[in-house]
Parts: C-alpha cells; structure tokens; sequence
C-alpha cells in the first residue's frame, strides 16, 4: 500500500514511517506540514493519507480542513485522521461529508502496532474507524436532539460501536449478546432517530452522525 504521511512530530513522523514499511508498505512521501500537500498527493497518488489535526504555522486545525479540501477534491481518497483532540465541529464535517474510508484516532489510545495497522488497512479499504472518545464525544454534544433520548442504553451502546465500525458480530460479542438482538436493536436504533432502516455498512454509521449535527 501507497501511503502519505503529513506529521509535524518527527519523532511520531520517522515512527510511523518504520512502522508501516516494515509491514511492506511504501511511504510515498512524509511532510512536516500542510504545504505542498496537494501536489504530494497527485504526485505519490497515495492509497491511504494519514496527518494530524494540528499543524504549523498555528496548530490549530489546518490537517484536518486540509483533510476536508483533500475529500472535497476526491471523495474517494482514504484518509486517517491521527490528533490529540477531538476537533468536534470539523471531525463532524469531514464524517458528514464522507461515504467511506475516513478514520479518526486520538494519538494517546493508540497503543497497539497491530491495531493501527489493522485501522490503516481498513480505511484504506474503503471503511470507517472512529475512536470511541470521538464518536462519545460527538454523540454527546447532540443529546439536546429529543430523538437521541428515545434510544434505550443498550440502544446508546449498540450505535457508539456501529460508529466505531464494527460488525454486527463484533457487535454481539462485545455485548455480550446474539446477532439477532443486536439487528433488533439497530433497527430501533434508525426508527427512533428517522433514518433509514436499510442503511448498511459504513454508510449507517455516516448517516448517523451526519443526521445528528444536521439537528444540532
């Protein structure tokens, strides 16, 4: 897999580097900042991007409006956001604006090589990773939506880990529950806040939280 780098930490910058191409993957190029960018992507033609949040010159949010601008240019180019924090009102419209291949990890909860790893394949692949603090903290920024107190708690659980990503299997396992319930539940979970029942993949994941800052 191609990928491009953009990290003003060298430290985290040379990590990431020699942790992804000792697992085979080509690092097309690793930028300090944001300028450039555009063109780097063009020219390396990237399977994956991965940048942080907060970049020079202000280390405000200039990585992720530049990861905003990159999948405004091309919808399809996976992106993995890594940050410190959760940058709510532009990780909201990067994830509503995205029908897949978009990931959004704090940097302090990434802990294990292989589960990065396993995040830079699936976003790379097309699917949606969100760090369960992010999608917390998303979610409870809208819990003055009266739909979102109709949800039950197993209800709340069962949508913070399809916003994660997760299967309805893994779904299942982590509550300790079978599948049918889990597609019960899921399926309250689209009445009670008007969405499509039929949503699938990602894309129910996407509807979710796009659906709920667009009543915030």
């Amino acid at each position: 897999m191609r990928i491009l780098i953009c990290e003003d930490s060298g430290l985290i910058r040379d990590g990431l580097i020699r942790i992804l191409e000792d697992s085979q993957h080509t690092v097309v190029a690793a930028l300090a900042d944001t300028r450039g960018l555009e063109d780097a992507v063009v020219e390396g033609a990237p399977d994956l991007v991965i940048l942080d949040v907060r970049l020079p010159p202000t280390f405000t949010d200039e990585g992720i409006r530049a990861a905003i601008t990159l999948r405004a240019r091309d919808p399809r180019l996976p992106i993995l956001v890594l940050s410190q924090y959760v940058e709510e009102r532009y990780a909201t419209d990067l994830i509503a604006s995205s029908s897949g291949g978009l990931g959004y990890l704090l940097k302090d909860r990434v802990t294990d090589v292989a589960d990065f790893l396993e995040s830079a394949d699936t976003v790379a692949a097309g699917g949606t990773v969100l760090d369960p603090e992010v999608v917390s903290q998303l979610l409870t920024r809208r819990r003055q939506d009266s739909r979102f107190d109709r949800l039950t708690d197993r209800e709340r659980e069962t949508l913070a880990l399809m916003a994660q990503g997760r299967s309805n299997q893994a779904i299942a396992r982590a509550l300790h529950i079978s599948e049918g319930s889990v597609e019960k539940h899921i399926s309250a979970v689209f009445t009670k806040l008007d969405l499509d029942p039929d949503a699938a993949g990602n894309r129910r994941v996407l509807a979710v939280l796009a659906h709920l800052d667009a009543t915030s």
